[in-house]
């Protein structure tokens, strides 16, 4: 008996250590820091693995023939390091973080691999999306509908570029828009962006050639951004449009930036640059409302800022997004920005214009994470602090399991002589989702929303994600707003909702349909508000 127990435990010892050797052989290899990239592989995954028998059908095999691969050129060139670089795992990371903002991919990933000769290779797995999409959206959000009709390509010829056709249609306005959208102008890191607009009520044109800081230890930024716009605004009272205006806006930035780079944990960057901001408010040429019409606004200054941020992220998963990557800030970060409008420049007043603003993170989203942020901007002029606003945002997670989340939003404004254009403004499109779109405005405004978010391992033809939520809002308005109406007070709803995360499309929205109950507001209210709406968010 002793002798077949001592072969029982040589048999468990030897079970044992055969496991460890083939986690050993499964898990990355420990890689110091410094070792020589000798070379660096692109391991492109097409939209369907065809390896898998229910992703493998005919359908799912016609769509991945059609579709054009991420060129790895495409890839290559947003990677932060090269062959013959040492191996650095914080450039591992930020790489990957990099890639996981394309719209055109699902995932990305990046290992280390050490070749039979013995030297490191690095593996960078993508998975693509289907780029080439319809834009036919039918939606209805706080009583309104809205409507698209386009097509849109955002990985065009595997290059990454982005090409948008649509006709929009909503509450305020129908319009034709063309958009273009570059993040790497050729091999270099300079984004390029063009948005033409033909609306009902004017036009909008947008040009912006930027050089950003690309990543945490890039050294210099700068570009330019022109805005020309004409539309018809409105004010809102009670969800209904009440008055208008016409609103013609010219707006030019141009900036440089300097760095010295990430230095023990830390990025400081300085900017300088100038801004040209001139808004023309007039009747409109064929009113159907009351005109109520804001006095003109011309800034021109010349402006400086700091920026401190902390290198801290974290990667996870059913937060906002059903099973799939989620790159948060967690780290501490400080901007700050003062410029001076002078009639001298051009402008029509005197004025200090200044921002501040900053984010802060208590916890860990493997467990309980608070996300905070806060931002201070307005003018300070001749008849002291005007438009000057106050907000404040906080986000917190309490993940009880891999698929139960509970979440808590609250977000606030304190403002002070608000330019008539730029009100506080709550409703169905700002968090009170039993209530129409622009409900009420003010000067200030408080929204909190609790959800109890459920994400299922449901998977539809593995096509798209779904979860579900139950949740409450409450919110309310302070001050009159331009049209002095007054406030009515708190309002609440109740609600519950369906969430499908689409894996296959090259889109990062999750949608929506919720049913929310209003609890309070006026009698024309409808008891019962269906929403059917994109977001960016679970």
């Amino acid at each position: 008996m002793a002798g077949l127990a001592a072969v029982g435990v040589l048999a468990g010892l030897a079970a044992v250590a055969a496991h460890a050797a083939a986690d050993e052989e499964t898990a990355p290899p420990e890689v110091p820091t410094g070792t020589p990239i000798s070379r660096i592989v692109i391991v492109e995954q097409n939209i369907f693995d065809l390896s898998k028998e229910e992703e493998n059908n005919w359908l799912y095999r016609w769509m991945n023939r059609l579709h054009i691969v991420t060129k790895p050129k495409t890839i290559q060139r947003q990677l932060l390091f090269a062959e013959g670089d040492g191996y650095d795992p914080r450039l591992i990371e930020e790489t990957e973080r990099i890639l996981r903002e394309n719209k055109y991919l699902y995932d990305a990933s990046i290992e280390p691999a050490i070749n039979p000769e013995g030297e490191l290779e690095v593996e960078v797995h993508t998975r693509d999306l289907w780029t080439l999409t319809p834009e036919l959206t039918l939606s209805r959000e706080g009583g309104e509908n809205k409507s698209e009709i386009g097509l849109e390509e955002s990985n065009l010829f595997g290059r990454g570029q982005r090409v948008l056709i649509t006709h929009t249609d909503d509450v305020e306005r129908s319009g034709n828009i063309f958009e273009f959208d570059d993040r790497q102008l050729g091999a270099s890191w300079v984004s390029l962006r063009l948005l033409l607009a033909d609306n009902s009520d004017g036009h909008s044109r947008l040009l912006s050639v930027v050089k950003p800081f690309h990543s945490l230890d890039a050294r210099h930024a700068g570009g330019v951004t022109l805005l020309d716009d004409d539309r018809r605004s409105t004010f809102y009272e009670l969800g209904e449009e009440a008055a208008e205006y016409r609103h013609e806006r010219e707006f030019l930035r141009a900036f440089v930036g300097r760095s010295s780079g990430l230095r023990k944990g830390w990025v400081q960057r300085w900017t300088a640059g100038l801004v040209h901001d001139e808004n023309v408010f007039s009747a409109v040429q064929e009113p159907e409302l009351p005109s109520v019409i804001p006095p003109n606004r011309k800034l021109v200054y010349p402006f400086i800022g700091y920026e401190i941020l902390e290198d801290h992220f974290e990667k996870s998963q059913n937060h906002n997004q059903i099973d799939r990557s989620e790159d948060f800030y967690m780290g501490t970060r400080l901007s700050a920005s003062l410029g001076w409008s002078d009639t001298s420049f051009g402008a029509d007043r005197d004025a200090l214009v200044y921002a501040v603003d900053g984010n802060h993170s208590i916890g860990s989203l493997d467990s309980i994470a608070l996300l905070m942020s806060a931002r201070l901007s307005g003018r300070h002029e001749d008849a002291g602090f005007v438009d000057s606003k106050l907000g404040l945002a906080g986000t917190y997670y309490w993940k009880q399991s891999e698929k139960r989340l509970f979440y808590v939003s609250a977000n606030a404004v304190v403002g002070n002589d608000l330019d008539m254009d730029d009100v506080v403004e709550i409703g169905g499109d700002s968090g009170l989702r039993g209530y129409p779109l622009r409900y009420e405005a003010g000067d200030s405004s408080i929204v909190v929303s609790v959800e109890q978010r459920y994400f299922t391992d449901w998977y539809p033809w593995r096509l798209f994600r779904v979860g579900g939520a139950v949740f409450a809002d409450v919110g309310r308005v302070w001050g009159p707003d331009a049209l002095g109406v007054e406030n009515s007070g708190w309002l609440k709803d109740v609600g519950f909702g369906l969430r499908l995360a689409p894996t296959r499309l090259g889109t990062n929205k999750v949608v929506h349909i919720d049913i929310a109950f209003p609890l309070d507001g006026d009698d024309d209210i409808d008891s019962v508000q269906v929403l059917v709406e994109a977001k960016r968010s679970f």
